[in-house]
């Protein structure tokens, strides 16, 4: 049953607090905190146990928690240098074996940065960086993994919400990692009004369709940027200075029918967090009466 759902990228504070210690008791630990969703992270670099990850895989899927997973932080599918390209496909292929272990299906991926050339010159090598990366999961048997490109932070990483759609045009398995904080911070507080956030949505029913556009991948966190660079760092829900609000998210994601997965990247109450979005959710969707 497709459904909306919301979990935590990697673990918040209270994982520990509340006694528990191993990547596989992840699953118990959502299902207390009423989440369905988990996002593993392997930012600084894909060591992952096949037979801990089939076990993590395990007991997520008896709780229906979905699995996806945060690809590494030094992808550059638009590097100059072909070497760091060539290096970037092979660990978005280690990634994508590692969540198929896991029973996930789903990677999200940076493109790198423009600072050495102009902006579509940037698009156009990580567009052929995809193209090789999906080729290249496809000649290994996983062809079943979504790509999802994300959204970024600062200014000078390609990531735009207009970049990202684009490099999901490169094949109809991609899927877009729509953050909103990162928009937020690199338009300098971009997402205030109802229609702010409606445009994002118009832009991926627009350039991908109405499918794709119902399935997007999302993080979500409000986030701390500066006026000159974007992204400065990630807060909580308790910060009331910066944004974004999740309200709108949730109204939109009623309204348009989708069912994305949303994960919160809060520092350190990511669950606690996660939580808060799915009661916004349901409060929405109770409005429209969907629930």
């Amino acid at each position: 049953m497709n459904l909306v759902r919301f979990g935590p990228a990697g673990n918040s504070e209270s994982f520990s607090a509340m006694g528990y210690k191993k990547t596989v008791q992840v699953p118990e630990y959502l299902e207390k905190m009423g989440l369905n969703a988990y996002e593993y992270q392997c930012g600084r670099g894909v060591r992952v146990n096949v037979d801990a990850a089939a076990e993590l895989g395990r007991l997520a899927a008896a709780r229906d928690i979905a699995i996806s997973l945060h690809a590494p932080y030094f992808i550059s599918l638009s590097s100059t240098e072909e070497e760091k390209r060539e290096n970037s496909i092979g660990y978005i292929l280690d990634s994508a074996r590692a969540v198929a272990a896991m029973g996930g299906s789903r990677i999200v991926v940076h493109s790198g940065s423009c600072s050495k050339m102009t902006r579509q010159e940037a698009l156009e090598l990580a567009c052929a960086t995809l193209r090789r990366a999906e080729q290249v999961l496809c000649e290994n048997g996983l062809e079943q993994i979504h790509i999802c490109p994300e959204t970024m932070g600062k200014v000078n990483q390609l990531g735009t919400l207009e970049e990202v759609l684009e490099l999901c045009r490169v094949d109809d398995r991609f899927i877009p990692c729509i953050d909103f904080g990162h928009l937020n911070a690199r338009t300098f507080g971009g997402l205030r009004t109802f229609a702010d956030f409606k445009a994002v949505f118009d832009a991926m029913e627009d350039r991908l369709g109405r499918d794709r556009m119902r399935l997007f991948h999302s993080h979500f966190s409000r986030i701390e940027y500066t006026e000159n660079g974007g992204e400065k760092r990630h807060l909580t829900f308790e910060d009331k200075i910066f944004g974004p609000d999740f309200e709108p998210v949730a109204e939109l994601v009623c309204q348009k029918g989708c069912t994305p997965t949303i994960i919160c990247e809060s520092a350190g109450t990511q669950a606690e967090d996660a939580a808060a979005m799915r009661e916004m959710y349901r409060a929405a969707a109770r409005r429209g009466g969907t629930v």
